[in-house]
């Protein structure tokens, strides 16, 4: 497989996984939230019943150990292309601050509180608190997300743009040298 495929498919893979896991926060947000933080602590413990063979925490830890993979392999690929190396360590830079480290920092000592914590551990008063903080907190995930698929968007078009522009001329000029999507040649 050649550079430029190999390039394109990990380009594909990362734009279908950050849009997999933003749509998946903005799901979450509209179909489970309002169910899960309606009314804690009782939205509270009807999660924990029913959260018992798979939830969220199935889902998006792979699904985002994957963006943040497919992103840093992306951007290695991509390095010596100027017009795209920022759009993807943008991309990588967002994904891993508003999705990993906000969420070790601010989301995992709450869903401990909430949802691991021995039922009657903590005052309703406090566990109201702390479910309005997580669902403000979620935010912050649900732009980083969005954000994060709009950078990659962006670079797979800029690749696929330049790198259409390089075989049109490569054809205009015949199989001779191969000029590279900055102009150059190779």
């Amino acid at each position: 497989m050649s550079r430029t495929a190999l390039t394109t498919v990990v380009l594909v893979v990362l734009v279908w996984t950050a849009m997999l896991s933003f749509g998946g926060v903005a799901a979450e947000t509209v179909m489970l939230y309002p169910n899960i933080f309606g009314d804690p602590p009782a939205s509270l413990d009807r999660a924990r019943e029913f959260l018992v063979a798979g939830g969220p925490s199935d889902y998006f830890p792979p699904l985002g150990a994957t963006v943040v993979l497919t992103s840093l392999v992306a951007t290695v690929l991509t390095w010596r292309e100027p017009r795209l190396r920022w759009w993807l360590a943008a991309a990588a830079t967002v994904f891993t601050a508003c999705e990993f480290l906000f969420s070790v920092v601010f989301f995992w000592p709450r869903n401990e509180i909430m949802f691991v914590d021995p039922v009657g551990t903590h005052a309703p008063e406090y566990l109201r608190q702390v479910a309005e903080e997580f669902v403000a907190g979620h935010r912050v995930r649900l732009v980083g997300g969005a954000v994060t698929s709009a950078l990659a968007f962006t670079a797979l078009l800029r690749w696929v743009r330049a790198t259409a522009a390089v075989a049109a001329e490569r054809v205009r000029v015949g199989r001779g040298a191969r000029p590279s999507p900055d102009g150059g040649e190779r």
